[in-house]
């Protein structure tokens, strides 16, 4: 059966967005097709995290669009575009830390009215990540690194996302938890979900990703596949120094 609605899951185009001085992003074009997790690599302070948080709504875009399913989305509220679908897990997750796993599980689903939906969508976060359940009591202060992304990813399916903005998920975690992470963001791709993913080393991700972007200076230097980018040495060795 064919999709009833053909359209990307996001769209940005031409975006440009910054804070209170110049523009950080300057042009931005990309798609995020359905049920694809599509990667934004670059150097550190060079606008990937500004790309998710434009997106959400929590950064202002000056010019250009974000579409959502083939809707606009850059003129709404935060909250509004949470609602319609789009999950943002920020860089440091930036839980509360002084509520247990369970409320701050909750409140990822702070705009769904429906209880039985919530509670089968905290037993299908408690399925995918069994160390929640067994942690649901503990205060979010008292986690370790990578209990606390897997918290946040949490969370944002518990908003019953259609699309989820993970945000560099393997930042200051030691290799076997990276690997754990990343394993759990495998399960979210077989179950078809669609994510946009911001990381540094494109090495770590390119089994995962069905395209990659370079992020250099605000803009979109490279497109294409994960495969090829690691083959492109002199790409690697000029924007990420290696």
């Amino acid at each position: 059966m064919s999709d009833p609605n053909p359209h990307p899951a996001l769209m940005i185009e031409g975006l440009h967005a910054g804070y209170n001085g110049p523009d950080v992003l300057h042009g931005i074009t990309l798609s995020v097709p359905k049920g694809q997790i599509v990667t934004v690599v670059g150097p550190n302070g060079h606008g990937k995290s500004t790309l998710l948080r434009a997106i959400s709504g929590l950064v202002r875009v000056r010019q250009g669009r974000v579409m959502a399913a083939g809707e606009a989305i850059h003129d709404l509220k935060a909250h509004q575009i949470a609602a319609r679908g789009i999950a943002h897990v920020p860089q440091g997750d930036l839980l509360f830390p002084e509520m247990t796993v369970y409320e701050n599980l909750l409140m990822g689903a702070y705009c769904e009215a429906d209880r039985e939906t919530t509670v089968r969508r905290l037993e299908a976060v408690y399925a995918l990540l069994p160390r929640l359940k067994q942690r649901h009591v503990q205060y979010a202060s008292s986690l370790s690194g990578g209990e606390r992304r897997m918290v946040g990813i949490g969370r944002g399916l518990m908003a019953g996302a259609s699309v989820m903005m993970i945000d560099e998920p393997s930042l200051g975690l030691a290799p076997l938890v990276i690997e754990q992470i990343y394993e759990v963001i495998g399960q979210l791709r077989a179950e078809g979900r669609t994510i946009l993913l911001v990381e540094e080393n494109p090495a770590r991700v390119a089994d995962l990703s069905d395209v990659m972007h370079l992020l250099d200076d605000g803009r979109i230097v490279w497109s294409g596949a994960p495969a090829e980018m690691l083959d492109r040495g002199e790409l690697l060795s000029t924007y990420l120094g290696g």
